[in-house]
């Protein structure tokens, strides 16, 4: 049979990567916390590395195990790791790789959490060099010699910008460094970050990938691309025979294991399922998003657009280039001076005021005020955010429904 497309692999994906027990197609819900070894030398080869074994749910479970799997193939991985939440797996990856001293290259577009942990970062001693990652050549210039990763998203979350990911990758790879990518913003099919010799890939789960706004998790994938042997951070302990499993297996052990930021087996059944759809609902909603940026772009209430499938966006021949299916479905705008974000929100009847993305809603919020709240309008400017910049995650409803929404909104407030 030739390669099937990318929906079929992913409705049959579980049954045919993790062959669920008794003839189902779903990998069952395990609940247990402990497991039990009839011998007692089980468990010590187990707890050792000699054995692949579940012991006890905090590190790992069946039904964690099978969405990993799903994941690892949907990113074309060596090995993938779960969390309870987006901001576990980076949170958990990175303290679980860095040390003092050590020095990363990182977005100056980053959403606004991530940004504050980086920020924390720093009260460990590990340097932070903000920069411009849709120009290499600043990228290149943020290169120290203790640099051990560059860090970015491939579409900025609200902005949009787009990260120059094929030069990056590219020099990441000339220097030895990690190449970190998150991949929550335009997950297969869209973005295959591993193309562009992405060394993790990170993704928030609760977002596209589950798709339906009632679960939370997180995901890192080790791609393969990065050589662990030149990493001078991995524990002698953590060196394993299979040395493209240096990476994965020090993070599941310094990260997940001690950090204890576990994904429930009942979310994980959750996020598997949403999974089924996933290319069906990024199709829809990213026709919607081009259709709704275009009406705003023509709109005379609205200042100005962001979204990367309109032909004036900075990096939209970037964007064309990296992005396989289409550009997303998140975008932002600004309205005029004239009217209030605020009172503009209060208009809408179907578009949700929510902080959320990837859901099957249209969602929207006010975003100075709310998720960049706690940044300086210094760097909201450097960031590209304005005072009156509206974030919109749009989702499948009727597309001439979510237009007339935005319609009789501006249509309300205009003066």
């Amino acid at each position: 049979m030739t390669k099937q497309g990318f929906t079929t692999r992913q409705v049959h994906a579980d049954r045919m990567l993790n062959t669920p027990e008794h003839g189902a197609v779903h990998t069952s819900t395990s609940n247990s916390v402990l497991f039990e070894f009839k011998d007692a030398q089980g468990i010590i080869d187990a707890f050792q590395g000699k054995r692949a074994a579940h012991v006890y749910s905090r590190s790992s479970s069946p039904s964690v195990a099978a969405l990993q799997n799903m994941l690892n193939e949907l990113e074309g991985g060596v090995g993938t790791l779960c969390f309870s939440t987006g901001m576990a797996a980076i949170s958990s990856t990175l303290f679980a790789l860095l040390k003092a001293g050590d020095h990363l290259i990182v977005s100056q577009y980053l959403f606004g959490n991530t940004r504050s942990f980086f920020e924390t970062l720093k009260d460990f001693g590990i340097h932070v060099t903000y920069t411009d990652v849709t120009d290499i050549e600043q990228v290149v210039e943020a290169y120290q010699p203790n640099t051990k990763g560059v860090y970015c998203e491939t579409v900025a979350n609200p902005v949009t910008q787009v990260s120059d990911l094929h030069a990056i990758g590219q020099f990441c790879e000339e220097k030895h460094i990690l190449f970190m990518v998150d991949n929550t913003m335009t997950p297969p099919p869209l973005c295959y970050a591993k193309e562009f010799k992405a060394s993790l890939i990170f993704c928030s789960l609760t977002k596209y990938i589950a798709g339906h706004g009632n679960v939370l998790g997180g995901a890192v994938t080790d791609t393969g691309h990065f050589n662990w042997e030149k990493y001078s951070n991995i524990k002698p302990a953590y060196k394993v025979a299979d040395t493209a499993q240096w990476g994965i297996t020090q993070i599941k052990k310094k990260g997940l294991r001690d950090l204890g930021a576990t994904l429930a087996p009942e979310s994980a059944t959750a996020i598997a399922l949403g999974m089924e759809t996933l290319g069906l609902r990024l199709q829809r909603s990213q026709q919607n998003a081009l259709k709704l940026a275009t009406f705003l772009d023509n709109h005379h209430s609205v200042s100005e657009v962001f979204y990367p499938g309109l032909a004036d966006h900075p990096q939209h021949f970037m964007a064309r280039e990296q992005l396989s299916n289409g550009y997303g479905a998140i975008l932002s705008f600004n309205l005029v001076d004239n009217i209030d974000p605020v009172a503009f929100l209060n208009e809408m009847e179907l578009v949700i005021c929510a902080t959320h993305l990837g859901d099957n809603r249209t969602l929207a919020l006010p975003v100075a005020p709310t998720i960049y709240f706690e940044n300086t309008a210094e760097e909201r400017e450097k960031m590209g955010v304005s005072d009156n910049m509206l974030r919109i995650s749009v989702g499948i409803e009727d597309t001439d429904d979510l237009i007339a929404d935005f319609r009789n909104a501006l249509h309300a407030l205009a003066i």
